[in-house]
């Protein structure tokens, strides 16, 4: 089992920036992937971001590509989301996931309790 804490959401304005951070405990060595996926009201949880723990390889929605950041420290089993240039359209629940593999559906094993991201206009 791998448990997730997420950390780090909020209200911000539009423009601005927030870090989630998300740390993973238990049998980590048994997923090589972490992602970000949020989800607004009436909408289907979505893929953001995405990376590899072994060759820190990332992957993006375009939505958010060139304005959010996914990075990863392996020895302390964290990752973390700098969203910058944020828009209301970012307004979500963000979650944390892990997995054997990148993949950007939501199927991933294990999930973080979820955040909260409101950018106001």
């Amino acid at each position: 089992q791998v448990r997730l804490v997420e950390s780090g959401g909020g209200l911000v304005q539009a423009g601005g920036s927030l870090r989630l951070s998300c740390a993973a405990s238990g049998r980590t060595a048994s997923t090589n992937a972490m992602a970000w996926f949020r989800q607004a009201p009436g909408k289907e949880r979505e893929f953001v971001a995405g990376i590899r723990w072994n060759y820190g390889s990332t992957y993006y929605a375009d939505s958010v590509k060139g304005r959010f950041t996914i990075s990863r420290d392996n020895a302390k089993n964290t990752t973390w989301l700098q969203m910058n240039s944020l828009k209301p359209e970012d307004t979500a629940v963000y979650y944390c996931a892990a997995h054997p593999v990148l993949i950007t559906t939501p199927k991933y094993t294990f999930w973080g309790q979820g955040t909260q991201v409101t950018v106001s206009s």
